[in-house]
């Protein structure tokens, strides 16, 4: 079989993907409310895919076009929409069955036709004082842009204004910026039941209110539409502008390109819909998708729970990390021995409160930081500049090109150099995506640095919903090189060497190839040869190709593959030694770590990078070797565990069918909570262990003198029972 028939496109692999996050929604041992918040995050997943992914797929078919090219860009939107249809089929079919499901909890989602008497006049209440004052209604007349005009991903209501033979069109955005999308009714009848409505639906319930003394009118029919734009922008021709005007002028540019995909009520009669895609410019490249009567299912992502506690996923409430909690400062801490936290099951505020303690501290001279997306109240942002206030150096990279944050990034951007700091943009043609920080400390008159490696954003809220690795450690070697890193951000032109990162685009994808070809050889040698591989995307041909090869030596591969995997695994004669699983759970997977056996000396890495040819070529990125051994046998374990997974983790095949892994004879293991459980054992047996070391310490102290003494207080007279209470 040819090799290029070997690579699944990665379009159709990440819908792939969005169909394990869909199965979610249709888990019944998936608490009821989780499984709401699921369809949510699928509709938000599938919107940044048609923004980002299908865009570029639409602007491969122009160029094709105006150049003559081949037709492969075109097969490949055809089956791109077609697997769309066939998810939003299944969405509105689990969406119906979501709602009977809540139904039977006593939660109920009613339309503005099902509302009692006391409902409608709540209702008309509410509409009145707190909804008309954000309605303003666009009729859509020949002279109005409707591309313009609508904003990408937004909701609308699109109004039939009918007067005998005459019939007028108008939008209405639904002001979720402004208001919750689910509100909930005064109870009816009894307190266990509990009523929710969409705001869609009370401005359909009160449409005749929001458009009398304004229009005549016989009749009046509300229907949902929503439609996508290309994401990206293009910044030639701002080259007079600096890096923040010229971030700033792009995002503008975003929200007037093109649409590519229109989504509509089902319901609504083919003349309106031609009507809009008419004033919409659609065009055959463009997804036209019939839906259901709701569209931004994003908000289902905040789908309340009005009902009981059970009908969502219990909480885990975040690990404490023994060896920071029994010493005074952080840097105690990683002055004992290296750390490794695993979020979101240890707590995310012993980064927070490194750099917390690094501002205050005298000792810290020095404060260096890459910043891609952070949280909308950073409280490591606010540190920083406590640290400039306190008279510390300190340098923050900031990622402007952070996809859908760059606004908010040129925002936090102006707020740091407002107070004193140096930001750095980095490298014009390189998106900077390591997740490093570095802290130089005094110590006995010697300059010492500190050092954070993670796979993870210095993010506060996302720490709580992403699962990630971090090291923190005080390896000078280590942390030269994260220095060199900055330096090479900074000063590009200059040449930097590593001999223990892995830093795109600089040598990474030359280590990577050693690292394989080095376990081929061992196969070769019919000596044990293995790789196990964890990151969200495997999409490189030469990394694939790679593999590919090894596999055909005799290489017995792994790998945990979140989202797009190229790779087609099981293939007799070429990839029939590589296992690939998917493990989508209430967590997203997003840290990424590499093990090589390496002739028995395992290298085990973890990196911010995932295996595509953006991260190890055109972005900076860094990978880490865990030297410490507790820490490579703990990340050892955690991955071990997700390859045990009888619950949550689906087989990657050439089919993309997305089975779950059979279960057989062997126990049900969830790997998540089996993680969770694991790495609050080990936490509590270094508990144990440190209390050991303490009684043991005090046992061999000599026994102290015990010298006669006045009393001196009222606490000479007070027994140790006494003692106690007080």
């Amino acid at each position: 079989m040819s090799l290029d028939k070997l690579f699944v496109e990665k379009e159709l692999s990440w819908l792939s993907f969005n169909e394990r996050v869909l199965q979610e929604a249709m888990d019944k041992t998936v608490p009821i409310v989780e499984r709401v918040r699921f369809l949510g995050i699928f509709s938000n997943n599938l919107d940044e895919f048609f923004k980002v992914r299908v865009a570029d797929v639409k602007r491969r078919i122009i160029i094709n076009e105006a150049q003559g090219g081949d037709e492969g860009a075109k097969h490949l939107l055809t089956k791109i929409q077609n697997k769309v249809l066939k998810l939003q089929q299944d969405f509105d079919n689990t969406y119906k069955d979501l709602i009977l499901a809540l139904a039977r909890h006593n939660i109920f989602l009613v339309s503005e036709s099902q509302l009692s008497e006391n409902q409608q006049s709540w209702i008309r209440s509410y509409f009145k004082d707190k909804l008309l004052r954000h309605l303003a209604p666009i009729e859509l007349t020949k002279s109005i842009d409707l591309v313009d005009f609508l904003k990408d991903e937004y909701t609308y209501l699109a109004i039939e204004i009918r007067k005998g033979d005459d019939t007028k069109y108008s939008l209405v955005e639904v002001p979720t910026n402004d208001l919750p999308r689910f509100i909930q009714l005064p109870s009816e009848q009894t307190k266990r039941k509990k009523s929710l409505i969409l705001l869609d639906n009370i401005i359909r319930f009160c449409i005749e209110d929001l458009f009398k003394g304004f229009y005549e009118f016989d009749s009046l029919n509300s229907y949902s539409i929503k439609m996508t734009r290309d994401a990206e922008y293009n910044m030639q021709g701002m080259v007079e502008h600096g890096l923040l005007e010229q971030m700033s002028e792009g995002l503008k540019q975003r929200l007037t390109n093109e649409p590519l995909r229109f989504v509509y009520d089902r319901e609504m009669p083919l003349h309106m819909v031609d009507f809009i895609k008419d004033k919409l410019h659609i065009s055959s490249h463009d997804s036209v998708i019939p839906g259901g009567r709701y569209h931004n299912f994003k908000d289902f992502i905040g789908f309340p729970n009005v009902g009981r506690a059970y009908l969502e996923n219990p909480s885990l409430p975040a690990l404490s990390c023994h060896q920071i909690e029994k010493c005074d400062t952080v840097f105690d801490a990683i002055s004992e021995r290296d750390i490794l936290l695993y979020y979101p099951f240890h707590k995310f505020r012993y980064v927070t409160e490194l750099i917390r303690q690094a501002a205050l501290d005298p000792k810290v001279s020095t404060i260096k930081i890459n910043l891609y997306r952070v949280a909308k109240k950073s409280r490591v942002v606010s540190s920083l500049i406590d640290a400039v206030n306190n008279g510390k150096k300190v340098t923050v990279v900031i990622e402007l090109q952070a996809r859908f944050d760059e606004a908010t990034n040129i925002k936090w951007s102006k707020r740091l150099t407002q107070a004193g700091v140096k930001v750095v943009f980095g490298v014009p043609t390189l998106k900077i995506h390591s997740k490093l920080c570095l802290i130089t400390r005094l110590e006995d008159e010697q300059w010492v640095k500190y050092a954070h490696l993670g796979t993870g954003n210095f993010n506060e809220k996302t720490a709580q919903i992403y699962t990630d690795f971090a090291l923190l450690t005080k390896n000078q070697e280590l942390a030269q090189e994260v220095e060199g890193v900055f330096d090479f951000i900074e000063h590009p032109y200059r040449r930097t060497k590593f001999n223990h990162l892995l830093v795109s685009p600089i040598n990474c994808r030359r280590y990577l190839y050693r690292m394989i070809d080095a376990e081929i050889a061992s196969a070769k040698q019919n000596k044990p040869a293995a790789i196990t591989v964890k990151v969200n995307n495997l999409v490189d041909k030469g990394v694939v190709n790679r593999l590919y090869a090894a596999s055909s030596a005799g290489v017995n591969i792994r790998m945990i593959i979140r989202g797009m995997c190229a790779l087609v695994p099981g293939v007799a004669g070429i990839s029939e030694n590589i296992e690939v699983i998917s493990i989508v759970d209430r967590f997203l997977e997003h840290p990424r770590a590499f093990i090589f056996h390496n002739n028995g000396d395992e290298k085990i890495y973890i990196s911010s990078a995932d295996w595509m040819t953006r991260n190890i070529d055109n972005r900076i990125e860094v990978g880490c070797p865990i030297y410490d051994p507790e820490l490579k046998a703990m990340i050892k374990h955690s991955i071990e565990l997700q390859f045990k997974d009888t619950t949550k983790a689906r087989v990657i095949d050439k089919e993309q069918s997305n089975e779950y892994v059979q279960r057989g004879n062997r126990r049900k293991i969830r790997s998540q909570i089996s993680t969770y459980e694991y790495l609050k054992r080990r936490e509590q047996q270094l508990v144990q262990k440190n209390q050991e070391e303490i009684e043991l310490q005090a046992a061999l102290e000599p026994e102290k003198p015990i010298l006669e003494t006045k009393p001196q207080s009222i606490a000479s007279s007070v027994n140790s029972k006494q003692l106690e209470q007080v």
